[in-house]
């Protein structure tokens, strides 16, 4: 039997787990190794990639930097989550916001200094990273659009991190070949964009109440509900863009599938959007957004499945 220390010690650490959102974790890094491995260099081998410790302090550095600015955004937003998320701000409290600073900074410490044995761009590239999601947490967030623009792209920023890297191991005259590559993942950041935008915006509506408590001015507090769901319907429209030049001018392979799936999702999403007026029903959405998000990152592997085990030339048209 476990002491009552013991017990402690594991509630503070499922506490600390639960702030740092430790089940997102490893959903950003996977998709920051399936980009690397099938958009950004399909000919090398899988290994190849997995192997290459740069690349690795990079996703390193990514994840450490995420869960710290899970740690100061929920630094700021703790009244805002005693209204809208009871339970699981009573589990975030068993940790003090002391211990959650100073995992903070030892998280960001450790961060840049991946980032600097990789070079001093990494560490100029995580140094801005970590100060934008800081004054994102501290002042942006509570305004309108420019708050959930900011969320979105915060959520994108990683992938450009792993994209830089990439374009820093060639030289000049090979950037013209690559700059497929760098459209293929530019039009996924742009969906994943739009997706993370609109998700941004599901929850100013699910959590309008703590909001208008704490003073946040968001879209459906200074407008209202309407409005929010015609950006939202907007934005779901906005979202056909980036995949019809994924699926008409790019090869994605068996990709194309999880985009068609996610069409036919979007379509009940919108349904569903202009009859929901609760909580319950906003975080049903949420989920959905959620699950669309993950399984999209999965779906990568569908591009090329045989680049696992051996890259592949480059063709023409990708």
């Amino acid at each position: 039997m476990l002491s009552r220390q013991h017990k402690l010690l594991v509630m503070k650490i499922v506490s600390l787990f639960s702030v740092v959102r430790g089940y997102n974790i490893p959903i950003i890094v996977l998709a920051q190794y399936l980009s690397a491995i099938f958009i950004l260099a399909p000919e090398k081998r899988a290994l190849d990639i997995l192997l290459d410790f740069h690349l690795f302090l990079i996703v390193f550095a990514s994840a450490v930097t995420i869960a710290s600015g899970y740690i100061i955004n929920n630094f700021y937003d703790s009244q805002k989550d005693l209204i809208n998320r009871p339970n699981k701000s009573m589990l975030d409290r068993l940790v003090s916001q002391k211990t959650k600073l100073t995992v903070y900074f030892s998280l960001n410490f450790l961060a840049v200094l991946m980032a600097f044995v990789v070079s001093w761009r990494a560490f100029l590239f995580f140094s801005g990273y970590i100060f934008l999601i800081w004054f994102y947490s501290h002042k942006i967030k509570k305004y309108p659009i420019v708050g959930n623009l900011t969320a979105a792209l915060l959520a994108v920023i990683p992938f450009f991190a792993i994209l830089l890297y990439f374009y820093n191991a060639i030289s000049f005259e090979e950037i013209e070949d690559h700059m497929s590559h760098f459209m293929v993942i530019s039009a996924h950041a742009v969906f994943l964009f739009l997706l993370l935008l609109i998700r941004e915006m599901i929850k100013d509506l699910e959590n309008l109440k703590g909001d208008l408590a704490n003073d946040y001015r968001t879209i459906p507090i200074l407008y209202n509900e309407t409005t929010s769901k015609r950006i939202i319907t907007v934005l779901t429209f906005l979202t056909v863009l980036p995949v019809y030049v994924l699926i008409n001018i790019y090869d994605v392979g068996y990709m194309d599938i999880y985009f068609y799936i996610c069409f036919v999702v979007m379509f009940f999403f919108l349904f569903y959007l202009w009859k929901s007026n609760s909580k319950e029903q906003y975080l049903l959405l949420h989920n959905v957004l959620k699950f669309l998000i993950v399984s999209g990152v999965f779906c990568i592997v569908l591009i090329n499945p045989s680049v696992l085990w051996h890259g592949r030339e480059l063709i023409s048209n990708y």
